[in-house]
């Protein structure tokens, strides 16, 4: 009786972690991507590009500018609420800020190959108008930028609290699954850093909650030469943009 008790309990067990492991698999998009809060009516919007019947729209500040800048932002930004900050901080720089898709008012469903994708889009497009074009990416736009840094020239690259691998966050978390293979968009920024060959700026947040300090740093030794890093003290993941040490940074390294 006690073995059929304990068969039929790790049944159960065994059921309720595949269970479990089926739905974080179906919902690990929803869980890496968190578009809802961004959205805005495509006429809001000044800049325009059409790729693979998807059109991807943004924002331009500072036109006209010999040099360019454009950024890419966390998995939850609504990056035209930055367009204030960058255009100051980017003076002397036109800056484009293009919402990856299904954020703002592009089209879309966002996934890795398709951001990695359309940021090489962005920057042929740019590169048509300014030569010299430095890129920023913040958390998640930390692996879109550091890949696309690895695929085209960029005059420089600054990286907002930055990780070496989302799949390798993912295990951390969710340790008794194995998400390093289940995960569809793994962003290893490891792979891609050591065929990064401009200046780059690493800005990392003492109470960062979301990427590991160790995640960051894994990242920072695939880079030769080493990177230029400021921790900035006592921000947070999220909180790090708003503090004046990033605004100095930022702006310093853009000129």
């Amino acid at each position: 009786m006690l073995r059929k008790t304990l068969l039929w309990s790790a049944g159960l067990l065994v059921l309720a972690y595949a269970g479990a492991g089926a739905l974080l698999d179906l919902q690990q998009r929803s869980l890496l991507y968190f578009p809802q809060g961004t959205h805005v009516k495509p006429g809001q919007t000044d800049y325009a590009l059409q790729r693979e019947g998807v059109t991807l729209r943004g924002w331009v500040m500072n036109p006209g500018q010999a040099r360019a800048l454009i950024y890419f932002g966390g998995n939850g930004d609504a990056v035209q609420n930055m367009r204030e900050d960058y255009a100051r901080w980017g003076a002397g720089r036109t800056v484009y800020l293009v919402a990856y898709r299904g954020y703002g008012a592009s089209e879309g469903t966002p996934s890795e190959a398709a951001l990695f994708g359309d940021a090489l889009a962005i920057y042929d497009d740019v590169r048509t108008r300014q030569q010299d074009i430095a890129v920023v990416g913040r958390s998640l736009g930390s692996g879109v930028a550091t890949w696309l840094a690895s695929q085209r020239p960029v005059e420089r690259l600054a990286l907002v609290t930055p990780f070496d691998s989302i799949a390798r966050i993912a295990q951390a978390r969710f340790l008794i699954f194995p998400a390093q293979l289940m995960l569809k968009d793994k962003y290893e920024s490891w792979r891609y850093a050591p065929q990064v060959r401009c200046p780059v700026l690493v800005l990392e947040a003492q109470n960062d909650g979301v990427v590991p300090a160790a995640s960051t740093a894994r990242l920072l030794e695939k880079f030769a030469p080493a990177p230029k890093v400021l921790r900035i003290d006592h921000a947070g993941h999220d909180s790090i943009i708003r503090d004046p040490a990033y605004a100095a940074a930022i702006t310093d390294f853009l000129r």
